[in-house]
C-alpha cells in the first residue's frame, strides 16, 4: 500500500473528529451559521489540515512545527466545544464524546511530535 497522509493514525482520528463536528453543528441555531458554527468547523478542520501540510515537508523539524500548529487549532476547537456546550447547543453526550476524541487527538499529536524531535 502506498504511503499517504491517510495512513497517519493521528490524522485518521482528527478527521473522525471533524466529521463529528460537522454533524453536530448542523443542529446549532441558524443564527450561529456565520458565528460559532463557522469558527468551530474551521478550527476543527485545521487540525488534520496542518497534519497533511506537515506530512509533505522535507524535514522532521518542519513536520513537528505543523503538528504544533495542529495542536494549537485543537485547543481552539476545545474552547469552541466548551462554549457551544455552555450555550446549550451541544447535549452532554455530544460534548463529552467530542471532548474525549479531542483529548485523544492531543495525546497522539504530542506523542508524534516527541517521536519526530528525538
Amino acid at each position: 500500500m502506498a504511503h499517504t497522509f491517510k495512513n497517519i493514525k493521528v490524522w485518521q482520528k482528527a478527521h473522525e473528529m471533524v466529521l463529528e463536528v460537522y454533524k453536530v453543528t448542523n443542529k446549532f441555531p441558524h443564527s450561529e451559521k456565520y458565528g460559532l458554527v463557522s469558527q468551530l468547523r474551521r478550527s476543527a478542520a485545521s487540525v488534520p489540515t496542518n497534519i497533511v501540510e506537515g506530512y509533505k515537508r522535507k524535514s522532521n523539524k518542519d513536520f513537528a512545527h505543523y503538528l504544533n500548529m495542529a495542536d494549537s487549532s485543537l485547543e481552539e476547537t476545545k474552547y469552541h466545544l466548551l462554549l457551544a456546550n455552555d450555550l446549550g447547543y451541544l447535549n452532554k453526550d455530544n460534548y463529552e464524546e467530542l471532548t474525549a476524541v479531542a483529548d485523544e487527538v492531543g495525546r497522539m499529536l504530542f506523542g508524534f511530535q516527541q517521536k519526530l524531535t528525538t
